[in-house]
């Protein structure tokens, strides 16, 4: 299936309670539209108190787009907004008469969710990521049918792919509402299925090891601080949404501090909600983390609305109140430079770093250290001296700092985690002696 670049014209309308970025209110849609393959043409931004019920931005104003799109010869509208089914069907049947084409040969328009759907139908790699991305895209389709069968309709017979024909999308060609049902039933099913398992597994590391998640929004350098930390080679690259799926690898902070740690989905402004609860088992790491490293890309222009926006959707995961680290990545560029001082003063724990060079990353090691510290405790153990085993495994967990022989016995005084402690306390072959709390 091939995919032609197409020329876009990018339409905001801007809300009371609108969160898009006053300074730049078409900045984002502009990155999205690129990262799916288009070429922007032309934007439109209007203010409005209320929403067109008929087409969001009122008659005049389709006509105006209209004229636009024929002028830049665009092949697509998109709308940084979330339209109903009626709007789109709509606006596609006003722009294309004005046009001259018909609905299913013209001009095409998307909002905001479809766009974003079509960037995860494209990055999606793993089967279980394809799967979340089909679920989302189903979800949002399904009550979009009637009206959505026109731009559906593009590839049937063979043209080159584009914006928001791409996925699971063209599927609905040959199928109707009720084995739409079906599909989804079954994606769900088996999303739960995957859910139920990586769950286990999560709460399985968790149990036995400390673990930390790295958070942030799109393209803020999460996957780069990943490798810098872990040299896992995980794929990073300077565009939204580059990986989808959760890697976790094991970072070994010093001698008997060892933590995993978690990279995931990069999050944006007004996520789809089919997204955020179909990409929830991807999430999962973040929601049973012990601590967050929030990455922020301290030089961007929207520095501020990312940071809330990350929040807002780890609000939606009810992981609000976990404790989280702040990290002010990018400081190597020169905006990242001329803006850390603000936000250093606004956030005085945060570390200032850069994933890409390596700066002050030992910074964050130790704070990292002191804070997974503060999650140890000092405990007193005695154990058989000629148990190699078991004392190897002690050894490799905690931080030793005392030895006393008597008797074949060995007492141990050291440093460790709550979660080792707790199943060295289940060991028959160790006696805790002692477990008081850390410095």
């Amino acid at each position: 299936m091939s995919v032609r670049q197409e020329r876009a014209i990018l339409v905001g309308v801007i809300l009371p309670k609108s969160t898009a970025d006053p300074r730049d209110p078409l900045g984002e849609l502009a990155s999205l539209a690129k990262t799916a393959g288009a070429k922007v043409v032309g934007t439109m931004l209007q203010k409005r108190q209320r929403i067109d019920a008929g087409t969001y931005v009122g008659s005049g104003k389709v006509i105006e787009l209209a004229e636009m799109a024929i002028k830049e010869k665009a092949d697509v509208i998109v709308f940084d907004n979330d339209l109903s089914p009626g709007q789109i069907g709509a606006l596609e049947r006003i722009i294309n008469k004005e046009a001259g084409s018909k609905p299913t040969e013209g001009i095409k328009v998307l909002d905001r969710s479809e766009l974003i759907l079509d960037i995860f139908a494209t990055r999606a790699q793993t089967h279980e990521a394809k799967l979340q991305v089909e679920l989302a895209q189903m979800q949002y389709t399904y009550p979009r049918l009637t009206q959505m069968w026109g731009h559906l309709e593009r590839i049937a017979g063979g043209a080159p792919a584009g914006i928001g024909t791409r996925g699971p999308g063209e599927q609905q060609l040959e199928i109707d509402r009720r084995l739409v049902r079906k599909r989804i039933s079954r994606l769900r099913d088996e999303i739960e299925e995957i859910e139920k398992r990586k769950m286990r597994l999560i709460e399985e590391r968790t149990k036995d090891n400390f673990t930390i998640c790295i958070v942030g929004y799109t393209n803020a350098g999460k996957s780069t601080l990943f490798n810098t930390l872990t040299a896992a080679g995980t794929y990073a690259d300077d565009k939204l949404f580059a990986t989808l799926d959760t890697k976790t690898r094991k970072w070994k902070l010093e001698r008997g501090i060892e933590v995993l740690l978690s990279d995931t989905v990069g999050f944006v402004r007004d996520l789809p909600h089919n997204l955020v609860a179909s990409f929830r088992a991807t999430l999962q790491e973040a929601i049973h983390a012990d601590l967050l490293l929030h990455v922020l890309d301290v030089g961007h222009p929207h520095a501020q609305q990312q940071f809330e926006s990350v929040h807002e959707v780890l609000e939606d995961l009810g992981t609000k109140d976990k404790p989280e680290i702040l990290l002010l990545n990018k400081i190597d560029t020169e905006t990242g430079e001329e803006q850390f001082p603000e936000w250093r003063a606004l956030h005085p724990d945060a570390v200032p770093i850069s994933a890409k060079t390596g700066r002050g990353i030992s910074d964050l090691l130790q704070k990292v250290i002191d804070f997974v510290r503060g999650q140890q405790v000092e405990v007193v153990l005695e154990a058989d001296a000629s148990n190699g085993k078991l004392l190897t495994f002690i050894e490799s967990h905690c931080v030793i700092t005392d030895r006393q022989y008597n008797d074949g016995r060995v007492t141990l005084t050291a440093t460790m985690g709550r979660k080792t402690l707790a199943d060295l306390a289940k060991n028959d072959q160790v006696e805790v002696v002692r477990a008081g709390e850390g410095d």
